[in-house]
């Protein structure tokens, strides 16, 4: 933990925005370094301009990249594309939309020229997608073409940094497969040089027939009703204080407010992209994790003593995750908070969902979940990390509810259909505030009442050094590999290298005994591998599981 965790950020600690943004356009990536190709990772291909590995090159590939990929699915119809406030988000989303606009691609960008959350652009897609269904993907309405989308965001990451991801006809993160393809052909383009590439002057892209404007603050926003009941949260008159931390949901939560007439304050509306106004990480960053103590600290400090209002939250920058602050217990552990979600939705609140909906984790969070749906009767669907794997269960219903432990999840409509396949921070933080409608309770209060009936647990991540070797074989590992018979004085009750839920590869190890289990896999961009693990008997027997699991692992990596 850094000695200013939590403190207010200081002027040593902001970036330099015009160098940052200069370093964007003038800074050609040395593609010997590995750093400086683009790569996808879960969330998309990130990285600083600084670093040479998100620079205006690298955004003009990715883009060529991706109306190749498209027009090679037969993806004809828009793309949606929106951007967060990152500094580098403005300039990114300028470049891509000069590529865009000269492959005549019909690209659709925010009306108001706004900000726009991940989950705006998923629910975007999927309203366009939603008339008809070809091979389990919805298709687009009155015969026009399935659309897509891009958004230019690294979500939750440090101010120097960049992001851009890609979302296909189905609305969610995009797949490895088609990842790889666009990250290859990305290398390939710069490799070539991206000068062959075609584009548009910035004026003359956002004038060009194909471009259109697209209100997606109000599609969004006038939708909510539909997957929440906020007529319950408006009549019960729940106080609700939503920190946008300077992200792209500011200009949504105003509106949430207004139009449907909730008691709902913007705790902080101002935009800066240094982020002069947050407080500083565990390691002394700036980032915008809602998920993290010191992140939300000024929040949590609010929600204090004569807390002003019975639920607060939070956003990172693209408000794919959420942050769930209560007066009585301060900002919930993201596990905790999926647990009473899961437990509220299926145990009454959602009687429109398919009966056989079944309820999706990451196997890297909490077993709590396990435990509250097991008490359900309802199936548990464990995957893999990442958010695409939920995207399936979604479209179809057969998952009502999909979480990660990183504080990212979505769910269905009251009736059962999908809202959005990509995570939106926004919906899990309303569920806060009508969940304490509903029950008269916090959410902090209904997980004290989770864990009398299911124990309570003490859970974990922690990082291991590895050399590139070692994380190409933990990421490789098959588990008749490992031979260990107990975990911290426990018999082993499995050893998994894929998911149960869909045989996915986890990319990595996990192993459970009935009151324990840890989940080991390698780290994409550091010389370390983290290791997830929880306990049901005591924090003195979860630090027996971490160091037991870095033992095992080194045995069996040899």
């Amino acid at each position: 933990m850094h000695p200013r965790a939590g403190t207010p950020a200081q002027p040593e600690d902001l970036i330099d925005v015009d160098a940052l943004v200069g370093a964007y356009y003038d800074r050609t990536p040395d593609l010997d370094d590995p750093g400086q190709r683009v790569a996808f990772g879960t969330s998309g291909h990130r990285g600083s301009s600084l670093d040479g590995a998100f620079n205006e090159a690298h955004i003009i590939a990715t883009t060529a990249a991706i109306v190749e990929y498209r027009r090679g699915q037969g993806t004809d119809g828009p793309l949606f594309i929106g951007r967060d406030t990152h500094a580098l988000s403005e300039p990114a989303f300028r470049t891509a939309l000069e590529v865009l606009a000269a492959a005549e691609v019909d690209v659709h960008v925010d009306a108001r020229d706004g900000y726009t959350p991940t989950p705006a652009v998923s629910h975007a897609i999927l309203l366009h997608n939603g008339s008809a269904t070809q091979e389990g993907v919805r298709t687009g309405a009155g015969g026009s073409g399935l659309a897509d989308g891009i958004v230019v965001t690294p979500s939750h990451n440090p101010p120097r940094d960049g992001g851009f991801k890609y979302n296909p006809p189905h609305g969610g993160p995009a797949g490895s497969e088609a990842t790889s393809w666009i990250a290859a052909r990305a290398n390939e383009i710069l490799r070539q040089g991206v000068g062959g590439v075609r584009r548009l002057q910035p004026d003359a892209a956002m004038a060009a027939p194909a471009t259109h404007r697209h209100d997606y603050l109000s599609a969004y926003v006038a939708d909510l009703p539909h997957v929440l009941d906020l007529d319950l949260v408006r009549a019960t008159g729940v106080r609700i204080g939503a920190d946008p931390l300077g992200g792209a949901a500011v200009d949504y939560w105003g509106e949430i407010a207004e139009r449907h007439g909730l008691d709902l304050t913007v705790v902080n509306p101002q935009v800066d992209p240094r982020w002069s106004f947050m407080t500083l990480d565990w390691d002394g960053k700036i980032r915008m994790d809602c998920s993290s103590p010191s992140a939300m600290a000024s929040l949590v400090h609010a929600m204090s003593g004569d807390a002003p209002f019975d639920v607060a939250t939070g956003n990172d920058a693209d408000a794919d995750r959420h942050g769930i602050v209560t007066p009585d217990a301060g900002l919930m552990n993201p596990n905790h908070y999926l647990a009473v979600a899961i437990d509220y939705l299926y145990g009454g609140a959602r009687p429109g969902w398919p009966a056989g909906a079944a309820i999706g984790k990451t196997l890297v969070s909490s077993a709590l979940i396990d435990r509250v749906a097991a008490h359900l009767g309802r199936d548990l669907l464990e995957v893999p990390v990442g958010f695409k794997h939920f995207v399936p269960g979604l479209l179809d219903g057969t998952v009502g509810f999909g979480g990660e432990e990183s504080a990212g999840a979505s769910f269905l409509r009251t009736d059962g259909t999908v809202w959005t396949t990509d995570k939106d921070g926004i919906i899990l933080a309303l569920l806060a505030a009508e969940i304490t409608a509903r029950t008269g309770r916090s959410p902090s209060q209904l997980h004290a009442g989770l864990v009398e009936r299911h124990g309570r647990s003490w859970y974990a991540r922690v990082d291991a050094p590895a050399t590139r070797e070692q994380k190409a074989a933990l990421g490789a590992l098959d588990a008749g590999q490992v031979t260990a018979s107990t975990l911290a004085g426990e018999p082993i009750t499995g050893r998994l290298t894929s998911a149960p839920g869909n045989g996915a590869a986890i990319g990595g190890l996990k192993v459970t005994t009935d009151n324990a289990w840890f989940a080991a896999r390698p780290s994409g961009t550091e010389d370390v591998y983290k290791i997830y693990a929880e306990s049901f008997v005591s924090a003195e027997h979860l630090t027996e599981v971490q160091a037991a699991a870095k033992d095992l692992v080194t045995q069996t990596l040899g």
